[in-house]
């Protein structure tokens, strides 16, 4: 999953989605700095990355990229994941995916000190190009896939992603519409349990 689907499953709150938008940014025994909720969103953060990466229906989807791109397969589809769920504007009713995506940059700038120092450099330019709402127009996902290759040691062109992309859009939608239920299902659980701890 990438940003826009760590932002969603933090579920309006907010040290939870400071940790969930930058565990992958926090190394070893640095998770154990922060306050108790975003060390929650950390934690969250990677058990939904595991989920995503043992489902059946990413295997499927990684069979796509898998010839062209290899161990990165995943990477890629982190970013697919983002554009089904960004175009499905039912989720981020009411008020639509535009003021989700402002609610989430206004949140992360109000706890600017919780954030590692590169993420505080990342966020700008989120914000700026507008990185949640984007996922769901093509050229966005065209964007995040040359970002993705850009930060790559070994990969040097996302073109061809971009073609698997297109060539292969009804499938991956359709294996997105089995999968985004599913992880959902589980962040909420999680999320639960997470929280009754706070009640």
């Amino acid at each position: 999953m990438n940003y826009l689907a760590h932002a969603y499953l933090s579920f309006g709150q907010p040290q939870l989605l400071v940790g969930n938008m930058i565990s992958d940014f926090v190394k070893g025994r640095k998770k154990n700095d922060y306050p108790a909720l975003i060390y929650q969103g950390i934690m969250l953060h990677r058990a939904i990355d595991n989920f995503t990466d043992t489902h059946n229906a990413t295997r499927e989807a990684k069979g796509f990229f898998k010839d062209d791109y290899g161990l990165y397969s995943g990477a890629f589809i982190d970013i697919v994941y983002d554009h089904f769920l960004a175009k499905n504007e039912s989720l981020f009713s009411p008020g639509g995916l535009q003021l989700f995506a402002d609610k989430i940059y206004r949140s992360l700038e109000q706890q600017q000190e919780y954030l590692p120092d590169r993420f505080l450099m990342l966020l700008p330019h989120m914000k700026h190009q507008n990185w949640l709402f984007n996922y769901r127009l093509s050229d966005g996902v065209r964007n995040s896939f040359r970002g993705l290759v850009h930060r790559a040691a070994y990969m040097h062109d996302s073109a061809r992603a971009f073609e698997i992309f297109l060539e292969n859009y009804t499938q991956l939608e359709m294996i997105s519409g089995i999968f985004l239920p599913d992880v959902e299902r589980f962040a909420k659980e999680q999320y639960n349990k997470i929280m009754t701890g706070w009640s």
